[in-house]
């Protein structure tokens, strides 16, 4: 997805829908805040609410006992969690959490599943946002398998810079070693390489994103496909 500017975005589905449509679902929508570490849905519960991300953004994680969570999938203001709903299921196999704190629209999940009965063309972006994430969770599984901790934490960090909206975030080695399924000195190898070619400053947990076209030479090819995808189904994110 294309890189947003500093203004506060909105969600990129909803702008999509038609206007009558996108005025009926912002009705039963609230603004809410949300904050970092929030978990938004536990493995195969059902999840109370639906969120289109504005300015936050939120981790999709797998758990495996004896192991940190592994993030999979991240979501921004191009998409939303609880899509699954359109397929009729109300329980996530992932664990949400927000990764980065910011505002959202929410919506309940009886509500939404009204809205999706409704609006068909809420159901068919919907139904185009799912195909996005399945293509995300199989390219992320090769990735992990097939990629060196460098290129996958460029990666990483760029997929969280479109969805950050400024050049400024913090991440702690141990968190990204714990979103990444590595060891924390990995990551420490990894970020030094980055720093010292003047990619990114980090320094306790602060990361400033100094050379984006830098870390997009340095990323794996699975940062592109996944844009590629997205593009596929609703054109370049602006």
């Amino acid at each position: 997805m294309a890189r947003q500017n500093q203004m506060a975005p909105d969600n990129l589905l909803i702008a999509r829908l038609l206007k009558a449509d996108r005025a009926r679902l912002l009705a039963s929508c609230e603004q809410v805040d949300l904050s970092f570490g929030d978990i938004l849905s536990q493995p195969d519960q059902p999840f109370p609410f639906v969120y289109f991300p504005r300015s936050a953004f939120i981790s999709l994680m797998t758990t495996v006992s004896g192991h940190p969570p592994l993030e999979i999938s991240l979501i921004g203001n191009e998409g939303m969690f609880g899509a699954t709903l359109a397929l009729g299921v109300d329980a996530a196999p992932l664990l949400a959490m927000v990764q980065g704190a910011g505002n959202a629209w929410r919506i309940s999940t009886a509500a939404f599943q009204e809205e999706l009965l409704g609006s068909p063309a809420l159901h068919a972006v919907v139904n185009r946002f799912i195909y996005v994430q399945m293509a995300q969770l199989s390219q992320s599984a090769a990735c992990t398998r097939f990629h060196e901790v460098e290129p996958r934490l460029a990666r990483w960090l760029l997929m969280s810079h479109d969805r950050a909206h400024v050049d400024h975030f913090h991440l702690t080695h141990q968190f990204l070693a714990a979103m990444l399924g590595v060891q924390r000195s990995a990551i420490t190898i990894a970020a030094g390489a980055l720093q010292r070619m003047q990619l990114i400053h980090y320094s306790r947990g602060e990361i400033n994103i100094l050379s984006r076209s830098g870390l997009e030479a340095m990323a794996c090819e699975c940062y592109g496909a996944v844009n590629k995808d997205y593009e596929a189904c609703f054109g370049r994110a602006a």
